[in-house]
């Protein structure tokens, strides 16, 4: 069975979406529960963006959106949630060879 069904899937904004059309409520809520953990150093986990190089076996400096530990100066830690089969990394690495061709070329 493929463990990633038994991870709770949180698409709150597709929701959003079909009820209202529009998200930027929901986008300016998130944000805020962003802010309050990093303001009160709430050391709470949320879904963010950030370099996951070395983790399930990623090699390169690539940014994809993981589950952190969010306190008063950032992330605090990555979580690694759980260990992946083979069948499962791989369409993981597969998503970060594909966001690393796009993000290499960009200039910061």
């Amino acid at each position: 069975m493929n463990r990633w069904l038994m991870v709770i899937k949180v698409d709150s904004a597709y929701k959003v979406i079909k009820l209202k059309g529009y998200t930027s409520c929901a986008i300016g809520l998130f944000v805020k529960d962003l802010a309050v953990s990093i303001m009160k150093n709430l050391r709470r986990m949320h879904p963010i963006s950030t370099m996951i190089k070395d983790l399930y076996g990623i090699k390169d400096d690539v940014l994809l959106s993981v589950s952190c530990t969010l306190g008063q100066n950032g992330i605090i830690d990555v979580v690694k949630v759980m260990t992946l089969t083979p069948e499962e990394e791989a369409p993981l690495k597969k998503s970060a060879d594909i966001m690393w061709k796009i993000q290499k070329e960009q200039q910061f």
